[in-house]
């Protein structure tokens, strides 16, 4: 473990911005997080993934890049298991991991960029599945008194693209570990979406939780440019949640508004048709833009700074807000 200095972040984010950090630190378990922050005194930043970060200038200060791995088996009976995982497992490849071992929930959730630690803080979602519905616990290392808090699934206080963690105890913890119960019986969830036209497509009647998993990143692969080729975050803005009256207004002039009830009442309209509607879909500026193929994603192309990215989101805002009157909000976190 050691501490290195002026430090590029390009290869940490997976919009591929080239800012640079005055301090740098991997750490792999909870002994060296915790060596490093008892004696460390710099303003400080947690790195998973970074699939889920704009940088728009450099960081004065320390970046720990959050490496704790593994995948431990806790309980398991003939229809669920339970499973720890190291913040710092790689999203997919736990996904995959669970796939080659028939452990069904996490299906739905393929090819979403980013770390295993993400995911509770984010309460990651895709295709009808959000993954409070699989997580049992968070493990967190408490950032004032250097004591490991165990978070049960009510404590993390999900809601839609967020937590406790993103909330209320923003900046007290980093995830170490999360705790999931998956199924041995598969339970399919495949009407949301495009899931069932591409299994069609794929000419599979009855499809296992690998066929799932292969029509969402086929699907995915289809609408979201790699991070590896075009650097982008995913989704770049969350869909807004209305009040039925806001909803009824929009629909009244946009019939075909694609919109989603919700338990309280409220409805979910789909952030990308609101941005395409308003005429970003596509759009390029320079070195960066909207994706051809899905508006909600901002990319660049290369070279690109992230404070001209955070201009175009605001652009953006300022336009849906005009069009529609709805208040997009920001998934990704500024720095």
């Amino acid at each position: 473990m050691e501490i290195q200095e002026n430090i590029s972040l390009k290869p940490y984010n997976t919009f591929g911005l080239d800012v640079f950090t005055s301090k740098f630190v991997e750490v792999s378990n909870v002994e060296e997080l915790q060596e490093i922050l008892m004696n460390n005194n710099d303003p400080l930043l947690i790195l998973g993934g970074g699939s889920n970060i704009l940088f728009t200038q450099n960081f004065n200060g320390l970046v720990i890049k959050n490496n704790i791995t593994g995948i431990t088996v806790l309980e398991e009976s003939n229809k669920e298991i339970v499973l720890k995982v190291g913040a710092g497992e790689v999203w997919h490849h736990f996904v995959l991991y669970c796939i080659d071992n028939n452990y069904a929930g996490v299906e739905n959730l393929s090819l979403i960029p980013g770390n295993v630690g993400a995911a509770p803080m984010q309460n990651i979602g895709a295709y009808g599945v959000e993954v409070k519905d699989l997580i049992t616990q968070v493990e967190a290392f408490d950032m004032r008194d250097y004591s490991i808090k165990i978070f049960t699934s009510l404590e993390c206080e999900f809601d839609y693209r967020s937590s406790v963690f993103k909330t209320s105890e923003k900046g007290n913890y980093i995830i170490t570990s999360v705790i999931f119960r998956l199924n041995k019986e598969a339970k399919l969830n495949i009407s949301y979406g495009a899931i069932e036209d591409e299994l069609e497509a794929m000419k599979i009647s009855s499809p296992s939780i690998k066929d799932v998993s292969n029509a969402v990143i086929n699907i995915r692969s289809s609408k979201l440019p790699d991070p590896k080729k075009i650097g982008n975050s995913g989704s770049f803005f969350k869909n807004p949640i209305v009040p039925t009256l806001v909803k009824d207004k929009i629909l009244a002039e946009y019939p075909e508004t694609p919109n989603y009830p919700q338990l309280d009442g409220s409805f979910k309209i789909a952030a990308g048709w609101l941005i395409e509607k308003c005429g970003w879909k596509g759009k390029r500026i320079n070195n960066y833009g909207v994706h051809e193929n899905q508006a909600l994603v901002l990319v660049n192309y290369g070279g690109a700074k992230g404070i001209d990215i955070l201009r175009l989101s605001e652009e953006i805002i300022k336009s849906v807000k005009d069009m529609f009157g709805v208040d997009l909000e920001r998934e990704v976190n500024i720095i």
